[in-house]
């Protein structure tokens, strides 16, 4: 087993209080993450009531999903520098303020434009709070084991969430009314707040005395919200269609315009040396082609066991669990072991397999294939595989990048999930829906259609979680943090290595640079004295 790092014997008592406040911290930075989570699939499973209750034609229900996608996709790369340049907790608690009063919006929305137009805040407030909890946990958490622990639980909120929303959505909408699915927000939204303004260590920030780059933050957040249009309507008016067309080439050149103009300034909001960082971006891309297999299977599974098979959202949300229970089994700790053992690189591209095998299997259900085992099992496989894989990608990511950049980071980590998810269901989608109405005008009987263009969707996702395992092996291979025992805290960088103390507030660089000649590797804390001794292997 490889080294870790540990306090001498004696200081134990000394830093329980610190280290209490660190874990209770991450516990609130997750309450929130599962509240933007469960509210996806939540409103989703909402949909038919509220369309009756407000009289939505089908076209404008869309918006309901549609304005709260295109605001959270749009803001979160803005929303993740301003957690760099003005504190990463104002942010997260100025996103909780801003999702939970958007809630009691939409709770209280009487009418399609004040339902539409709270949805739209609350993807703003979305995007403000997950843009930085994934750089207030690589912050907090330095040492790479107590690192790993704390991405598993993040890793199990930002998977297990979906199939919870599935399961409160149904059972909230059935026994009271759809407004009550905002309004359970409410407390979480006002526990975590006031929890977090007391634990939160914040980061004082890069600061604004050099200006702000207005320009590149207005370009690129009209990148991000043409594009995430372009996508999000693309299932209503086409791929080939002007709107769709026009929007996604206006989105492309704003961003080439964007990356030009930042290369050019003196104070980038997008320093493009980020993209030099070869284990977040490439990362960023094995991500999407995983999660675009995940979301797939998430759901289009779901259309298909309410529309094929017949289950209500209550047994739908059921027929998840066993992704759910396996990604919180591991979450626990086996991948945080495994990893440590194995390496992130090795552990990642074994667990990828599993979403292929499930998929497969999802590809030999037909129309009155059973639950058990066939569905069961391939449920199972893709939790085993989320489970396996995602907290890798999310060490890999972060593993060489500055502390001063790792609320962008953490915005590119963010949009490259909600990118991927809303493009590869979009693509999957139109696949799907235009070979089953091929088979419909054939004569094919309906539930085989159904059946066929999900095989196509699911076969075509397989696919691409396989191009994800050949990029990370071509693109990860060396990366910091790839191998075992090898992944360094946020902030480290190339230039930084070596023992870390854990339990800092992250604007403090935990091994600052020395002078020529001094030991870089001396185990004693700058601030209060703390040795840390290497432990036997």
């Amino acid at each position: 087993m490889p080294s870790i790092t540990s306090p001498i014997p004696g200081s134990e008592a000394s830093t329980s209080a610190p280290d209490r406040r660190r874990w209770i911290a991450l516990i609130i930075v997750c309450l929130g993450q599962l509240m933007i989570v469960l509210d996806t699939t939540i409103v989703n499973v909402a949909l038919p009531s509220i369309q009756r209750d407000l009289h939505f034609n089908q076209a404008n229900l869309t918006w309901v999903v549609n304005a709260y996608l295109i605001s959270f996709g749009s803001f979160l790369l803005l929303a993740g520098r301003l957690g760099d340049l003005i504190g990463r907790k104002r942010i997260f608690l100025s996103g909780l303020v801003l999702f939970t009063a958007a809630s009691a919006a939409c709770g209280l929305a009487d009418s399609q434009d004040a339902l539409i137009a709270a949805r739209f805040v609350q993807g703003l407030g979305g995007a403000l709070a997950a843009s930085v909890i994934l750089a207030i946990i690589v912050t907090e958490f330095e040492l790479s084991s107590e690192r790993a622990r704390a991405m598993g639980v993040f890793t199990f909120v930002a998977v297990a969430g979906g199939s919870i929303g599935l399961l409160t959505g149904g059972a909230i909408t059935e026994s009271i009314n759809w407004h009550w699915i905002f309004f359970i927000n409410l407390p979480i939204g006002l526990v975590a707040f006031v929890a977090g303004r007391r634990l939160i260590v914040d980061n004082p920030g890069l600061g604004l005395s050099d200006g702000v780059d207005i320009f590149g933050s207005l370009l690129i957040t009209a990148s991000m919200m043409s594009l995430v249009y372009a996508i999000v309507a693309s299932s209503s008016d086409g791929w080939g269609s002007a709107s769709t067309l026009g929007f996604g080439a206006a989105a492309l050149a704003m961003l080439a315009g964007f990356m030009v103009y930042e290369s050019r300034v003196s104070n980038p909001i997008f320093p493009p040396r980020i993209l030099r960082l070869r284990g977040l971006i490439g990362s960023s891309v094995v991500r999407g082609c995983l999660v675009t297999g995940m979301f797939t299977t998430f759901f289009l599974g779901a259309i298909y066991l309410e529309r094929v098979r017949g289950f209500d959202s209550l047994q739908t949300g059921l027929a998840f669990m066993p992704m759910t229970i396996i990604v919180a089994a591991l979450s626990l700790g086996p991948t945080a072991r495994l990893m440590a053992r194995f390496g992130a690189l090795r552990l990642l591209s074994v667990g990828m397999l599993m979403p292929i095998a499930g998929l497969a299997l999802l590809v030999s259900a037909g129309p009155d294939a059973a639950y058990f085992p066939t569905l069961f099992i391939a449920f199972a496989l893709v939790g085993l595989g989320m489970g396996t894989s995602f907290m890798p990608l999310l060490s890999i990511a972060m593993s060489e990048v500055p502390s001063t950049e790792a609320g962008l980071a953490s915005g590119i980590v963010n949009v490259s999930m909600q990118m991927a998810a809303a493009l590869g269901l979009a693509v999957l989608d139109t696949l799907a829906t235009d070979h089953t109405h091929a088979l419909l005008a054939s004569g094919t009987a309906p539930a085989t259609a159904l059946t066929d263009g999900f095989h196509l969707a699911f076969t075509v996702a397989a696919v691409i979680v396989a191009v994800g395992i050949v990029i990370a092996l071509t693109v990860l291979r060396g990366v910091g943090g790839a191998s075992a025992a090898t992944a360094s805290p946020a902030g480290s960088g190339a230039a930084h290595a070596g023992p870390r103390a854990w339990g800092r507030p992250d604007d403090v660089d935990p091994l600052p640079d020395r002078a020529e000649g001094e030991d870089a590797t001396d185990g004693a804390d700058d601030r209060g004295g703390r040795e840390y001794v290497p432990q036997p292997a």
